[in-house]
């Protein structure tokens, strides 16, 4: 299968209070979901949010928010805008259909010129 990986859409410093130390130098992060393969590359929709603490290196979860950062994660998810969910794929995908179409078009030729015989 492909590698998945999300790459960081938008980064926000907030001024709000960590829950864990007391500071006030929280970083909020929006990461988009990318496919990864031999075959295709996809942008997927899902989009995820991540709030660290850079004094104490945590990661705060969901559970642990004020009110505060709520209403500061809600105003930076209206202002993110990921990419469209999109499929582009790739060269190999291409030069590997194109084979299958010549396979194809070769043998439906053998056989209506007599040189296969079913």
């Amino acid at each position: 299968m492909g590698k998945e990986s999300y790459e960081v859409i938008r980064e926000a410093p907030l001024k709000n209070n960590c829950p864990e130390c007391f500071n006030q130098d929280l970083t909020l992060r929006f990461s988009q979901r990318h496919l990864r393969s031999k075959f295709y590359n996809r942008t997927c929709a899902e989009v995820r949010q991540e709030l660290l603490c850079n004094t104490c290196k945590n990661t705060i979860y969901p559970v642990r928010w004020t009110e505060d950062i709520e209403r500061s994660v809600a105003y930076y998810e209206k202002a993110v805008q990921p990419d469209r969910p999109s499929i582009r794929f790739s060269g190999v995908f291409y030069i590997l259909v194109l084979l299958g179409v010549a396979v194809v078009a070769a043998l439906s030729y053998a056989f209506l010129s007599g040189l296969i015989r079913v």
